[in-house]
C-alpha cells in the first residue's frame, strides 16, 4: 500500500490507539517506530486488516506518504523529538507537515516552530487530551502553530477528534501561532492537578471526620457524578472506590501506596504562572502536595512525634458535611479553573497568541480528562464577555461561590480543627479572598522592602516614586 495520507512515528499505547482511530475515519496510514518488534507486533495484532502500513526505515516511512506529507510524533518529550526532526527533515520537501502531539514544553515547540519552519517545512505542537481511550475514541485536540499547517490537516483532526453537545461539535480548534497549542495543554494539566487533588483532599476529609469506607465513597461520588460536579474524574473516582483488590478482596484503594507521581505538566504550569504574574495558588498546592506524598518515609517518622489537635468529642452531622464538602469541591474547581483561564489570558498577551478562551473551555467539553458540565457554564460566561479578565466576575459563578461560600469556609474550618491537610481548597478560598480584597498588605510589604533595600514606594494620594530613610 502507497499513496497514505498519514503518517504516525511513536507506536506506544497513545501512537496505537490515535492511529487506529485516524484509520477509522478514512485514512490510509503508514506507522514507524525506533523498535521494529513492536511495528510488526501492532501490524499483525491491532492493525490486522486495516489500512495500516508497517514501514521499517524512516526512508520507507517518507516514501509510503502522498504529498504534502502529514508527519505525526508521539514519542516521549525532549531529546526524543528533536532527535526524530533531525534524522526525518532531510528527507522531506517543502509544504510537509510534523506534528508533535506530545507533552512538550511549549518554550521547546516555539524553539522547534521557527527551526524547522526556516526549511520550508510547517509544523504544529498539538496538546492531545482524554489518554488511551480518548486516543482510541476522540480526544480534545490543541493544535498551535501557523494556520497553513492547521489547515492542512484541519479536516482530518475535526474527524478524529472528540464530540460534544447536542451538534456534535469536533472538540478541536486552531489555538494560536508557535507553541499556543503545548501551553494550552499545559494549563489544561495543570487544571487537571488541581481537579484531582481538591477530589482526594474531600475524600481525606470524609473519610477522617465521618469514617466513611470504599463503598460510601463509591455512592457519593456517583451521587455528586448526577449534579453540578458533573465530570469524568468524579466519575472515574466513583469507579475507583467501586474495585475490589483480587488478591486480599479488600477495596483496591485502600492498598495503594500514598505517594503520587508526576510528569512535570503540572510544575511548568506554576513555573509559567510565576514569570507571568498570573497566580495558580490551587495547582501550585496540588504540585506541592504530590511532592510532600512523595516523602513516604518522612511522614511516616514524622506522624509518630508531630502532635496535632486533639480528637473532638462533638459529633459532625454526617449528611450536612458531605453536602458542604459537595458544594465545597464545587466552588474550589471554580476558582482553579479562574486561575488556569487567567494563566492562559496572561500568556496570549504576552506571546501574542490571540488565543480564545471561550473556544478553549469549548474544545473541553468531551475527549479530555477534564471534561465536566462546568465547561458549559465557562463557555456561557466568555460568551458574554469575551473580554472577561476572570471567571469569578462573570454573573454566574458570582453566584454559585456566594451560595456556597459559608458551606466552603466551614469545610475549611472542620479540616483545621481535625488536622486534616486541605491545602488546594485552602488555596482556592484564599485566591477568591484575596481578589475581593479591595485592599491587601502589599503596602507593609512595600514599606519594608523600601526600609532594607531601598526599593521604593508608590503612594495613594499623589503620584510618583518615593523613598524615605526610615531611620
Amino acid at each position: 500500500m502507497k499513496n497514505c495520507q498519514f503518517g504516525l512515528i511513536g507506536l506506544g499505547v497513545m501512537g496505537q490507539n490515535f492511529v487506529l482511530n485516524v484509520e477509522r475515519n478514512g485514512c490510509r496510514v503508514v506507522v514507524y517506530n525506533r523498535t521494529a518488534a513492536t511495528t510488526k507486533a501492532f501490524v499483525d495484532g491491532a492493525a490486522r486488516g486495516k489500512k495500516i502500513q508497517p514501514a521499517y526505515t524512516l526512508e520507507e516511512f517518507v516514501g509510503a506518504l502522498e504529498r504534502p506529507r502529514r508527519i505525526m510524533l508521539l514519542v516521549k518529550a525532549g531529546e526524543p523529538v528533536d532527535d526524530m526532526i533531525r534524522r526525518l527533515s532531510p528527507l522531506l520537501a517543502k509544504g510537509d507537515l510534523i506534528i508533535d502531539g506530545g507533552n512538550s514544553f511549549y518554550r521547546h515547540t516555539e524553539k522547534r516552530t521557527q527551526e524547522v519552519e526556516a526549511s520550508g517545512l510547517l509544523y504544529l505542537g498539538m496538546g492531545v487530551s482524554g489518554g488511551e481511550e480518548g486516543a482510541l475514541r476522540g480526544p480534545s485536540l490543541m493544535p498551535g502553530g501557523s494556520e497553513a499547517a492547521y489547515k492542512l490537516v484541519e479536516p482530518l483532526l475535526k474527524r478524529v477528534a472528540a464530540k460534544a453537545g447536542e451538534d456534535g461539535k469536533p472538540c478541536v480548534a486552531y489555538m494560536g501561532p508557535g507553541g499556543s497549542g503545548h501551553f494550552v495543554k499545559m494549563v489544561h494539566n495543570g487544571i487537571e492537578y488541581g481537579d484531582m487533588q481538591l477530589i482526594a483532599e474531600a475524600y481525606h476529609l470524609l473519610k477522617a471526620v465521618l469514617g466513611l469506607d470504599a463503598d460510601d465513597f463509591s455512592r457519593v461520588f456517583a451521587e455528586w457524578n448526577e449534579g453540578e460536579l458533573s465530570s469524568y474524574l468524579v466519575e472515574l473516582t466513583a469507579k475507583v472506590f467501586a474495585k475490589k483488590d483480587e488478591e486480599t478482596g479488600k477495596p483496591l484503594v485502600d492498598v495503594i501506596l500514598d505517594s503520587a507521581g508526576q510528569k512535570g505538566t503540572g510544575k511548568w504550569t506554576t513555573q509559567c504562572s510565576l514569570e507571568l504574574g498570573a497566580p495558580v495558588p490551587t495547582i501550585t498546592a496540588a504540585v506541592d502536595a504530590r511532592l510532600l506524598s512523595a516523602q513516604k518515609q518522612e511522614r511516616m517518622h514524622a506522624a509518630g512525634i508531630l502532635p496535632g489537635p486533639e480528637p473532638g468529642t462533638k459529633r459532625v452531622p454526617k449528611k450536612a458535611l458531605i453536602d458542604a464538602v459537595r458544594d465545597a469541591l464545587y466552588v474550589s474547581k471554580i476558582c482553579s479553573y479562574a486561575q488556569g483561564m487567567s494563566l492562559l489570558g496572561a500568556a496570549s498577551k504576552a506571546h501574542n497568541y490571540r488565543v480564545n478562551l471561550g473556544v478553549v473551555a469549548e474544545i473541553w467539553r468531551a475527549g479530555c480528562i477534564i471534561r465536566a458540565r462546568l465547561l458549559n457554564d465557562i463557555k456561557t460566561a466568555y460568551d458574554r464577555d469575551p473580554a472577561l479578565p476572570n471567571l469569578l466576575l462573570d454573573e454566574f459563578f458570582r453566584e454559585a461561590v456566594a451560595t456556597r461560600q459559608t458551606a466552603w469556609r466551614h469545610v475549611l474550618q472542620t479540616g483545621i480543627a481535625h488536622g486534616v491537610p486541605m491545602p488546594a481548597m485552602a488555596a482556592s478560598l484564599a485566591y477568591y479572598d484575596a481578589y475581593r480584597n479591595e485592599r491587601l498588605p502589599a503596602n507593609l510589604i512595600q514599606a519594608q522592602r523600601d526600609f532594607f533595600g531601598a526599593h521604593t514606594f508608590e503612594r495613594m494620594d499623589r503620584p510618583g516614586v518615593f523613598h524615605v530613610d526610615w531611620e
